[in-house]
């Protein structure tokens, strides 16, 4: 009977370290699979970054569709005065304009004496007054405005 409790135990004391080694390969697959999801999320965040920053440096050195338009009412003197801090019909005029409005000879409202209506247009001495379409403004020039 003896040797029967001995041969038990030895059998418990074999299984428990099985157990015990089967637990510590599971914490280690479990701690290995932590660290993957980690570097696969690092990876995903980071591509995203670079993703979104290269389509941001993209955008913003894609020419407006407007550029040549813009630079040629400039170039024929076109003036358009305004308040973009505040009137709607001003901002409405430059988004017309779109990325292109960085090429508007653009000035405040306080800079043309006898301005009553925002946005005032001067070109070759006669005043636009309101929001002006590119056809008026083209015709005014004599600038092609088509994209």
């Amino acid at each position: 009977m003896q040797f029967q409790s001995q041969k038990h135990q030895e059998q418990q004391n074999e299984y428990q370290q099985q157990r015990e080694g089967m637990f510590k390969e599971l914490q280690q697959e479990q701690t290995k699979s932590k660290k993957r999801t980690k570097w696969i999320l690092v990876a995903v965040i980071l591509a995203l970054v670079l993703i979104g920053g290269g389509y941001a440096a993209y955008y913003y050195l894609l020419p407006g569709s407007y550029d040549n338009f813009a630079k040629c009412l400039t170039e024929k003197g076109a003036v358009m005065y305004g308040a973009i801090q505040w009137c709607k019909y001003t901002q409405g005029q430059a988004n017309m304009f779109g990325k292109s409005f960085k090429y508007i000879n653009y000035h405040d409202e306080s800079e043309l004496a006898g301005l009553k209506t925002r946005p005032t247009w001067v070109i070759n001495g006669k005043w636009y007054e309101k929001v002006q379409s590119f056809e008026t403004l083209a015709e005014a020039t004599g600038c092609s405005w088509n994209k």
